[in-house]
């Protein structure tokens, strides 16, 4: 039958076909109302496959045969919301959400509000772009302005559709909110098939859903039981909406999952009522929510109220009061982290707080363990701080043994038995000896992250291995290793062992800002590295300076630069340099000129994509001019610097009349 079928026969089919899908998949994900049996959809998505692998051309992006699909990926490309993805104000009484009123009726003296509950998932909010009806792009959320595009991963979720209906579809462009998490149900399955299998599980669904959501091999998403609640329009009045009600029921036409618990309120009464009935139905909701999002109904109120940089003014989370649970502290260990610093940890009877077994909680430093007197064999009474991370509330003393101790914080690291000492006006006791190997299997975790110098393949195992080997004392170390050296360690084959050392070579290049920030010294991370790269040039230099230079530099301040010149004049470090140095890592860069720079005491924003410059170029090109580049657009900022599909912040910089760029007037500016 296919090889009588002509290609246009066969492309209306194909439409036929993926109208059809569409259309049950809708019904079966989203209404949970199927029409048809099992059987009769998979004979029309075989028919679907066979069509389009006889004529391949007519295969597109959107068909349903391409939810699970694609090649792994190394990385995730970052993405730039049309508008920027905010956190939320919280509110955790009554009385909080009617400050929250008064706040809002301050801002619009004489308005009415009714407003809009909804519960609060506890997922990963992610965005979505449309075009002309058509799903073309997913990202996190990243920092709220720039996230990471996982579209192939979005496309396995069957509650997202490929295409829309209804009014929505005809929009060139549109970008909607929602959060991915994982039900109950198909959590704790999830956990049982895992145990079975002898791998390890999740502690929670919110890590399931965030970790199947950045795979970076689709399929393996496909096979997590992800589901998602779409709650957010952006740009809706400029859409013809007038209520934030109105776009929920436009999401619910186009094809989105939304909330049935959603709840219009006629005013705070009965948002107060809602989010306490939310509270009371928290654990039969089937999945996890901690609170209640509140919005101004009105969306030309919205507008009005608008936003800070952290939050909108026209909506509050009431976060729903925290879980409290009694178990017994059995052991109180101290870890080392990357800089030295000794953490203490205490070992829990498991205990099931909020849905997830607690085992470890951190007792943070010295101070605390004091504060709160605790100590081994104590009956504790613990909370989940936003029903997230578990911390000590309190020590119930009916119950300690009579033999208690006090803990006493260990004068030797517990991992080399080096020197430990606590500075003065520190929280935190360090170990003194750089060459401790616990502290060294933390730094080179962060010395081989993405943000630092991105040595994929160099993951814990192969870590903890090159340092209890031997093989690796430090950072140095690294740059030496050879194919047959990795080869040796388990898990490794020539191929793996090749790669690895490719990888490693490959980060000799990263320049001296990413090398300094890899290096964990205390207090200074990407930013300041970046600043003091593009002030000094090389890590030579940045050795050489005087603590009383370093402080000049606009950024980084007495207390930066006391921690860089202390781990400089340590002879241990300045060989690490030199070694690194000899090892053909780069640790210079060209730096600006002496004399006049012409974007002194200006600050630039920058959005979308420039013709030749990364973000990370354009950054170093602007202060390296004496330029600083800000996050948000205001009456301060001096430029935007626009490029393809740019965010908010290009129509930010027009309402507020601020100068706008391209990457040619950038360039003009500085005289290049």
């Amino acid at each position: 039958m296919l090889r009588d079928m002509t290609r246009a026969d066969a492309a209306q089919r194909i439409t036929e076909l993926r109208e059809q899908i569409h259309h049950h998949d809708y019904l079966y994900y989203v209404e949970a109302r199927p029409e048809v049996s099992d059987a009769e959809y998979d004979a029309l998505m075989r028919e679907l496959r066979e069509l389009e692998a006889s004529f391949p051309d007519l295969v597109t992006a959107d068909s349903p045969t391409q939810r699970i699909g694609g090649a792994p990926t190394d990385i995730f490309k970052p993405v730039e919301h049309h508008d920027a993805m905010l956190s939320l104000d919280n509110a955790t009484s009554p009385d909080d959400l009617r400050e929250f009123e008064a706040r809002i009726g301050r801002a619009l003296p004489g308005a009415a509000f009714t407003y809009v509950c909804e519960p609060k998932i506890d997922g990963l909010g992610i965005a979505l772009l449309y075009e002309h009806g058509r799903f073309v792009r997913g990202a996190t959320r990243g920092d709220g302005r720039v996230g990471e595009d996982i579209t192939p991963n979005l496309r396995t979720i069957r509650s997202i559709p490929m295409v829309l209906r209804g009014a929505l579809a005809a929009a060139p462009v549109i970008e909607v909110r929602g959060e991915v998490f994982m039900p109950r149900e198909e959590f704790a399955r999830l956990n049982r098939s895992l145990e079975e299998a002898g791998t390890p599980t999740f502690a929670n669904p919110r890590n399931a859903a965030a970790g199947a959501v950045r795979q970076k091999d689709p399929s393996v998403t496909a096979r997590r039981p992800l589901d998602i609640f779409l709650y957010h329009l952006s740009r809706a009045n400029s859409l013809g909406f007038a209520s934030h009600w109105d776009v929920l029921e436009a999401l619910r036409a186009a094809g989105f999952k939304t909330n049935p618990r959603a709840e219009r309120c006629a005013d705070l009464g009965a948002v107060i009522a809602a989010c306490e009935k939310l509270e009371r139905d928290r654990d039969a909701l089937g999945y996890d929510a901690d609170g209640a999002v509140v919005k101004v109904e009105s969306l030309d109120q919205q507008r009005r109220l608008g936003s800070t940089t952290h939050h909108p003014r026209w909506a509050i989370a009431f976060k729903f009061a925290a879980r409290q649970a009694t178990t017994v502290i059995e052991a109180i260990e101290v870890n080392v982290g990357k800089t030295g610093a000794l953490t203490p940890t205490a070992k829990l009877t498991p205990v099931e707080l909020a849905g997830v077994t607690i085992r470890n909680v951190s007792l943070h430093n010295e101070d605390e363990i004091r504060r709160k007197d605790i100590r081994v064999g104590d009956t504790v009474l613990i909370e989940r701080a936003g029903d997230v991370i578990p911390y000590v509330v309190q020590v119930v003393l009916a119950k300690r043994p009579e033999q208690s101790q006090p803990f006493t914080f260990p004068s030797a690291c517990p991992a080399c038995g080096g020197a430990t000492a606590r500075a003065e006006g520190e929280a935190y006791w360090r170990c003194l000896n750089s060459a401790c190997p616990a502290q060294l299997k933390e730094r080179l975790r962060h010395f081989g992250s993405r943000r630092a110098m991105d040595i994929e393949h160099l993951g814990d195992s192969t870590i903890e291995q090159l340092v209890d080997t031997g093989r690796v004392k430090d950072f140095a170390d690294l740059y030496t290793l050879t194919s047959n050296e990795v080869a040796e360690l388990d898990r490794f084959a020539e191929k793996s062992a090749e790669n690895l050392v490719a990888a490693i070579a490959a980060s000799r290049t990263r320049g001296p800002a990413r090398l300094l920030n890899a290096l964990g010294i205390r207090l200074v991370g990407e930013r300041v590295a970046q600043v003091l790269a593009a002030r000094f040039g090389s890590l030579e230099r940045i050795a050489a300076a005087s603590e009383a230079e370093l402080a000049d530099v606009h950024g980084i301040g007495d207390e930066i630069a006391h921690s860089i010149a202390a781990f400089f004049r340590d002879p241990t470090n300045r060989r690490l340099i030199e070694r690194l140095a000899r090892a053909g890592v780069v640790t210079s860069a060209p730096v600006a000129p002496e004399g006049p720079k012409p974007l002194a005491g200006k600050t630039l924003v920058l959005t979308g994509s420039l013709p030749t410059l990364s973000r990370e170029a354009a950054r170093e090109l602007i202060e390296r001019h004496g330029g600083r580049v800000a996050s948000s657009v205001s009456k301060k900022t001096h430029y935007v610097v626009v490029g393809e599909a740019p965010g908010s912040k290009a129509d930010d910089a027009r309402r507020l009349g601020v100068t706008v760029l391209d990457e040619a007037g950038l360039l003009e500016l500085v005289r290049l």
